[in-house]
């Protein structure tokens, strides 16, 4: 099914009227963007619950603060979560996961196309290209999600601490809104936000480099065609390079961004991202910025499997070319 419409084209020299262009909506940045936005939502629906797991695992150990845990494991984490809070606490957060990715994956999606198509010109994208291409449209695209992910990030913890005891920070989305921005003013949603572009950059050149790039080479030396197969062998490909370099910078990411604030919004413990950094490393090792990473690595790899599929499977409903 191809959405077109016939625009009208000027008449020739001779007075003929040439024959009507077609024009696919499918393959505008608008469509493109809202085909991206659903592919996402379903990709996050159905890998939240790993999601949730990583960022407590990543908060154990954290010197200073009061959410330590007895759980060392991703399947101990989980469990865990099922048993003192109830299995739909693993879903805790979901509504602004939702709420990034109408803007964190439209952006990111249609910007990487902008930036490669400029790049390239009429040459076959290169490497570098297509790196500077993922790097970019991440950092964009992580920027003016940043909020919605910090309101993720601190509902996804209110679990734990309402099992130690302590006061509830927010009560909800909404509510987790108007307490940052009371706490820290509208500057204060953008807490924590240079690890997260940072780590945005890291995984998109993971995520969008990757995919591209296996894409085109497994169909330029297998012969296959632009196809599901494809796209399982891409998304597989993305999934882990994706976790292997943006698993330090989430570790980083999560800590500045779930770390309590005094009334002006000023971190407690952490003065920024260099900072986490050190005191990570110096405290707990190097390994401590891989904690989590097999749950990150498990959940980016369907994640990506199941929002490559969908992406292309739906513009190809729609009568798109390939991505």
């Amino acid at each position: 099914m191809i959405f077109t419409h016939k625009a009208a084209s000027p008449p020739d020299k001779d007075g003929t009227e040439k024959s009507p262009v077609k024009y696919n909506y499918a393959d505008t940045i608008w469509c493109t963007y809202i085909v991206s936005v659903i592919a996402a939502s379903i990709a996050e629906m159905f890998t939240y619950p790993l999601d949730l797991t990583k960022t407590r695992l990543q908060i154990q150990g954290e010197g200073g603060t009061i959410l330590k845990t007895k759980y060392r494991g991703m399947l101990a984490t989980a469990g865990g979560i099922i048993r003192e809070e109830g299995i739909l606490k693993l879903w805790q957060g979901i509504t602004p996961a939702l709420y990034r990715h109408c803007v964190y994956s439209g952006v990111r999606i249609v910007a990487y196309d902008a930036m490669r198509t400029k790049l390239r010109g009429d040459k076959e994208l290169t490497l570098w290209q297509s790196a500077v291409a993922g790097v970019g449209a991440g950092m964009v695209a992580q920027w003016l999600a940043s909020p919605a992910d910090l309101v993720k990030v601190q509902i996804q913890m209110e679990g734990k601490r309402r099992l130690l005891g302590q006061e509830p920070r927010v009560h909800g989305t909404h509510h987790a809104f108007r307490e940052i921005v009371k706490r820290g003013g509208i500057p204060g949603l953008w807490k924590g936000s240079i690890p997260n572009v940072q780590r945005a950059a890291l995984v998109n050149l993971g995520d969008l480099t990757t995919y591209d790039v296996a894409k085109r080479f497994v169909m330029k030396k297998t012969g296959l065609p632009d196809s599901h197969l494809v796209h399982i062998i891409a998304s597989m490909c993305a999934g882990f390079a994706a976790a292997a370099m943006g698993t330090p910078a989430d570790v980083i990411k999560t800590r500045v961004m779930n770390q309590p604030t005094d009334l002006s919004g000023k971190g407690l413990l952490y003065k920024g991202s260099v900072d986490c950094l050190q005191k990570t490393v110096s405290r707990e090792g190097f390994f401590a910025l891989y904690k989590g990473f097999l749950p990150v690595w498990i959940r980016l790899g369907p994640w990506a499997l199941i929002f490559w599929v969908s992406f292309e499977h739906i513009r190809a409903t729609l009568g798109a070319t390939g991505y």
